[in-house]
């Protein structure tokens, strides 16, 4: 296992720190390693993939608990790897649309491409909301040597929204 899967499986075992902090975790899974497909107005399915077992056992339990969402797992094998994939589909149900909305990742005008003020109001929920985004995309280096740290995101607002949430904590990061 690499150390950023090392990490990332400790990561996904962190217990919420408030009643908000799993929606927090969760939307910046979607948000990020999430794939949104529109099936016309109002039908939307969704799929998230990772290559972390405990990551999908926990996308699957919140997706489950907090939304009642159905869902559906699928394990590959990397012909790459040679590793795990898993990969989790929400298929279209009446409560996804509601869910996407909850998680900031839909609005009144279509996607939203930053991060929802709601989601990460407290402090604790701001850190939730980074623990979901490096889950989702995140990757870093074992520091015995150079240290490399990233979150690899698909906008320039959702990246300068995890810059500022990181800045909050006092953390130093820049959008490259």
């Amino acid at each position: 296992m690499s150390f950023t899967a090392e990490v990332k499986d400790e990561l996904a075992r962190v217990a919420p720190m408030c009643s908000h902090c799993d929606k927090a975790t969760l939307a910046a899974l979607v948000r990020i390693e999430g794939t949104l497909f529109f099936g016309g107005p109002g039908r939307y399915r969704i799929e998230i993939a990772t290559d972390v077992p405990s990551v999908a056992r926990l996308v699957i339990k919140l997706l489950h608990g907090i939304y009642e969402l159905k869902t559906n797992l699928t394990v590959r094998r990397s012909v790459l790897h040679k590793t795990p994939n898993y990969l989790i589909e929400v298929p279209t149900q009446p409560r996804l649309e509601p869910a996407l909305r909850d998680m900031g990742v839909l609005s009144g005008e279509g996607l939203e491409m930053g991060i929802a003020d709601e989601l990460v109001e407290k402090q604790c929920c701001a850190a939730a909301y980074l623990r979901g985004a490096f889950l989702g995309s995140g990757f870093i280096s074992n520091p015995r040597g150079d240290f490399h740290f990233e979150i690899t995101v698909e906008s320039e607002s959702l990246a300068d929204g995890l810059v500022e949430l990181m800045a909050n904590k006092g953390i130093s990061a820049r959008v490259l």
